[in-house]
């Protein structure tokens, strides 16, 4: 057992320069709030967020501040695919959007929502155009899609490639990609009633991502100081953080090192984009287990619960998205 501890930190202080593109390891996709097409007479008075690996809640309480009903454009807008315009995303794998679970309720009563699908260059829209070739909007792993560029002759590919349409990457199967990035969101048509307040509810199952071992281990925080100086950016790791994270580790003996990493990112500055603060702000992080470690930046921090933290705020105007850790360890038999 103590031999096979050996060769697994071995193999972290070997793979840890980048925690996110370690074998052992699966990049979060960072959700997050509703997005308003700007209306100046749109106030949200609350925001009630409850955020765990498990599920992700929100509760606003928006008004209309004028005297006329405003009909307007809401999304939920997901990230683009790929995330990146390098190769790691390759090996990270694609997360799947069918899985969020994705509900709304206006009053208390569900909204239908329209789920669309965008090819993106840049800012450019091609979907008519990718369309039109008879070709996925959704590209990613398709293969035998993707492989067809490689085997056009060198004139049939330069009409595609003068139109921006593929491009080349380094280090894959195929030297040609789809040049286009795939957009989709979660919108719907909004009534906001005049001098009115309603009630907008949303929930999913968020897109976490992690990581068995790595960078909070003392022998590699020695070794590696740029690891924990990412994290403690990153996730306001701090000394006392370290301290339990060390105690907890050698209560496990051998296993100490068995520990993974749970990581979740919300799009909080969407927040931002209503009329005024967010008169009202409530956020609970819940960390699953009294036995897990939690960090996150965010000041007036307050335990509720044994698995749960909130912090309140008035007249909260967000500037930085939040990045939740959530460490635990697994219990493996010698």
């Amino acid at each position: 057992m103590q031999k096979f501890l050996t060769a697994i930190l071995a193999l972290v202080l070997m793979n840890i320069a980048s925690a996110s593109h370690a074998n052992d390891s699966e990049a979060e996709t960072s959700l997050g709030g509703l997005v308003l097409k700007q209306s100046k007479h749109i106030s949200m008075d609350s925001e009630d967020l409850y955020i765990s690996a498990k599920q992700v809640r929100v509760k606003y309480r928006f008004t209309n501040t004028s005297n006329k009903d405003v009909t307007t454009l809401i999304s939920f807008p997901l990230p683009t695919l790929p995330e990146s315009d390098d190769g790691d995303w390759l090996y990270q794998g694609s997360p799947d959007f069918d899985t969020l679970k994705f509900e709304t309720k206006i009053n208390g009563k569900s909204a239908p929502l329209i789920r669309m699908t965008r090819a993106m260059i840049g800012t450019r829209d091609v979907t008519k155009r990718v369309e039109a070739a008879g070709w996925p909007v959704n590209w990613l792993n398709n293969y035998e899609f993707s492989g067809q560029f490689d085997k056009m002759t060198v004139k049939a590919r330069q009409r595609f490639i003068d139109e921006g349409l593929i491009r080349r990457i380094e280090n894959y199967d195929h030297q040609w990609i789809p040049a286009w990035k795939i957009a989709r969101h979660i919108t719907r048509s909004q009534v906001f009633p005049a001098g009115k307040t309603i009630t907008v509810e949303h929930s999913y199952q968020p897109l976490i991502g992690g990581s068995v071992g790595g960078t909070l281990l003392k022998p590699v925080r020695k070794g590696f100081p740029e690891g924990i100086a990412h994290y403690r950016k990153q996730y306001c790791v701090d000394d006392y953080f370290l301290r339990g994270f060390d105690r907890r580790a050698a209560a496990k003996g051998d296993q100490g090192a068995m520990y993974g990493e749970t990581w979740i990112g919300y799009i909080l500055s969407s927040g931002a984009n209503w009329k005024g603060p967010i008169k009202d702000f409530r956020l609970v992080i819940d960390k699953g287990s009294t036995k897990n470690l939690v960090s996150f930046c965010m000041d007036g921090v307050k335990k509720i619960a044994p698995t749960q933290f909130e912090v309140r705020k008035k007249n909260f105007t967000p500037t930085k998205d939040l990045n939740i850790l959530i460490v635990q360890w697994h219990n493996i038999d010698a």
